[in-house]
């Protein structure tokens, strides 16, 4: 047994070696991850609970076997007998590392916590929910005419509603005659009624006028964050928007990596299964509660994922999402009871609903992005790129629409950054560095001014400056290149080169310096060199995924860019074009279109119509499975050149010249001023 030991931490992905007994709590306190506690370590306050993970990480590298973690002690017993911890939890201060350990921070073990980019849209949608209520006059019983009273309420919804084909579960059936009689026979019935079909379900029943409400929940279950939006299902608005860090993420931060856990972790599968649908039914009673209404009276759930979220989810092995040919188990749109899916916290006759998968790995999501933003109804080619862990992109315009995914990992999430962290406040979200002095202004989460601004330090003495989200490292590195201090190739310059000595050497690479707050106990905040590494393996499979969809549809340029999920809101077209995230277009036609997937979700829930037109144009959609494209690889590699090896960008150069700078071997860059290098020549 190694005497030095590896701890990783998610969902920051921070790892570190440390010696054998050290507590879990030091090690996260050394190597900065937001993990809480008020006691001093005494297991007192249970702020500091963690998650340990054990099995076969490949992504990780390690081997997590039973003992990594000491045994329970009595502090920890004593807790759990008095006020109880959550099944597989431990106290991070009283555990300690024996052996190379995978550690979840769940989100209410953070100190920061999360700040909600997924924001609800503000456009219009139709109301046509699937679940409404009507109120309805029941005739009294008579021994004369004997019939039950489910099958007189059916009997006065046809007279008064013209609405035939009635069921109901056991739990109404059990409340309808109290109903009834209390409310002198009138009573409210909250009715369902899934696309495709002319049936009706009824979901609870009040006596007399129920007033309190129906409400509807639009979940976006992405790969490392999911985010909810509570919404009146009578007009639509709103009550309120919440997320969580998916805790599948202890498993593997991509997708591959959890498929990976399932062939390799017997059970692994109910494992990831177990987390999400605990962490949907928490989310669930949380956003009630912000809401300000009963969890019992939300009554239907719209979710959309990609499909190995989709497959977790609903308890299906996802092996078959691993392998050629990446066969779904269905990809058909779904509608269930909640509690199918371990949704006990909402109300007992819930439903959920979710969107038809694309293809084996172009998800619900993917479907719900084209429903919210409609490429086959566009006039201009269009190309749509939902940023996340696993990406999902969209081109063109009504002759048709192609779709791919591809797998750009956490990075964009702030994870595996040596700083990075999830969107909280006192992260650095924007930043500028200036091409003369080398020196950056930052803003964090939480703020509105510049860190150069004599109030900043007042401003956040609360938060802090922590880290840096996906946004904020997106344009760290595109500033970087703009200022001269990051080469075409991605290496960063050293202090002679670049004229800074914020550029550190870090052993045989160099690392520039953002933000140091050591001597108040913050962190000391870089860029490394293994950042920019990450940032162009993302960015080059996102670049690489929508290439391949401009080859099949014989395109050198598209139209109009739309930049969809958490970072569409938050990043410059400039920024994301400096880097080579996205093709090249003039930046008054790259815009951003929000959460496109979760405005899909809320369009499903609030419109009946909309669930039949998307199961529709799902079938129509031309699914380009970058995996097995012979093209992706070549992409990929002249996509990690900063902005491109040899795709030109003219609109890129018309906004900015990017500087002629070279920190290899080779002597300097090759490339225009817009970085781009020859014209690539398109095979016949």
């Amino acid at each position: 047994m190694s005497q030095n030991p590896l701890v990783i931490f998610t969902p920051s992905g921070k790892r570190g070696n440390f010696p054998v007994g050290t507590p879990i709590l030091t090690a996260a306190r050394q190597l900065g991850v937001d993990l809480d506690s008020v006691c001093g370590g005494r297991g007192i306050c249970s702020k500091c609970q963690i998650a340990p993970s054990y099995g076969d990480f490949p992504k990780h590298g390690v081997t997590v076997r039973e003992g990594a973690l000491s045994d329970w002690n009595a502090v920890e017993e004593r807790y759990d007998r008095v006020r109880g911890l959550k099944p597989g939890r431990r106290l991070g201060c009283q555990a300690t590392v024996q052996g190379d350990i995978v550690v979840d921070v769940p989100p209410e073990s953070q100190v920061h916590k999360q700040v909600v980019r997924k924001a609800a849209s503000t456009r219009p949608i139709t109301m046509d929910p699937a679940t409404r209520l009507v109120l309805v006059e029941v005739v009294e019983p008579d021994m004369h005419e004997p019939s039950g009273d489910f099958e007189r309420l059916q009997t006065a919804l046809k007279d008064q509603w013209q609405i035939e084909g009635v069921s109901a579960p056991l739990s109404v059936l059990q409340k309808l005659q109290p109903a009834l009689r209390k409310g002198k026979w009138q009573v409210s019935v909250a009715l369902h009624q899934p696309a495709n079909t002319q049936d009706f379900r009824i979901l609870d029943v009040w006596s007399g006028l129920h007033e309190g409400g129906l409400y509807g929940l639009a979940i976006d279950l992405g790969s490392t964050t999911i985010a909810a939006h509570l919404c009146d299902l009578t007009d639509g608005r709103v009550l309120a928007s919440s997320g969580l860090m998916n805790p599948q993420i202890r498993f593997g931060e991509d997708l591959m990596s959890r498929v990976s856990y399932a062939m390799m972790n017997p059970g692994g599968d109910r494992e990831m299964t177990a987390s999400v649908q605990e962490a949907i039914a928490t989310l669930a009673t949380e956003i009630a509660a912000e809401g300000g209404i009963d969890p019992r009276l939300i009554f239907e759930t719209v979710i959309v994922c990609n499909p190995v979220m989709h497959h977790l989810l609903l308890g299906i092995d996802p092996v078959e999402l691993g392998q050629a040919p990446f066969a779904l188990a269905t990809s058909d749109s779904l509608t269930l009871d909640a509690r199918e899916i371990g949704l006990t916290t909402i109300a007992p006759a819930a439903q959920v609903y979710l969107l038809p998968c694309i293809a084996g790995h172009v998800g619900a999501d993917a479907a719900a992005v084209a429903l919210s933003e409609e490429p086959d109804q566009a006039d201009m080619l269009t190309l749509i790129v939902d940023v996340g862990t696993n990406a999902e992109i969209l081109l063109g315009d009504k002759t048709g629409v192609l779709a791919c995914s591809s797998p750009t990992g956490p990075a964009f999430e702030g994870a595996q950054i040596s700083a990075g962290q999830r969107a909280a406040p006192g992260a650095i979200e924007h930043i500028e560095i200036d091409p003369v002095t080398k020196d950056p202004r930052f803003k964090v989460i939480g703020c509105d001014i510049w860190s150069d601004d004599p109030g900043f330090a007042e401003a956040t003495k609360d938060s802090g400056v922590t880290g840096i989200c996906g946004s904020g490292i997106i344009e760290a590195v595109a500033e970087m290149r703009m200022a001269g201090l990051l080469d075409a190739s991605g290496l960063i310059g050293g202090p002679e080169a670049t004229g800074t000595a914020r550029c550190e050497p870090t052993g045989r690479t160099f690392a520039y310096l953002v933000h140091v707050a050591t001597d108040t106990g913050g962190p000391r905040i870089t860029v490394t060199q293994g950042d920019i590494r990450a940032i162009q393996l993302a960015k080059s499979a996102l670049y690489a995924g929508a290439r391949l969809l401009m080859d099949k549809r014989g395109v050198d340029k598209v139209d109009r860019v739309v930049l969809a999920g958490a970072f569409g809101a938050h990043i410059s077209p400039k920024h994301a074009m400096v880097l080579g995230m996205i093709p090249d277009a003039a930046l008054d036609h790259v815009t951003s279109a929000g959460n496109a997937a979760g405005h899909g979700a809320r369009i499903a829930l609030c419109n009946r119509a909309a669930r039949q037109r998307i199961e529709a144009v799902v079938k129509t959609i031309d699914k380009i499975e970058t995996a097995i494209e012979p093209r992706f690889q070549e992409h990929f590699v002249n996509a990690n050149a900063i902005p491109h090896a040899t795709d030109p960008f003219p609109e890129l150069a018309k906004v900015t010249t990017l500087p002629q700078v070279a920190f290899g071997a080779s002597g300097m860059a090759p490339g225009g001023a817009g970085g781009g290098g020859r014209r690539r020549q398109r095979r016949v």
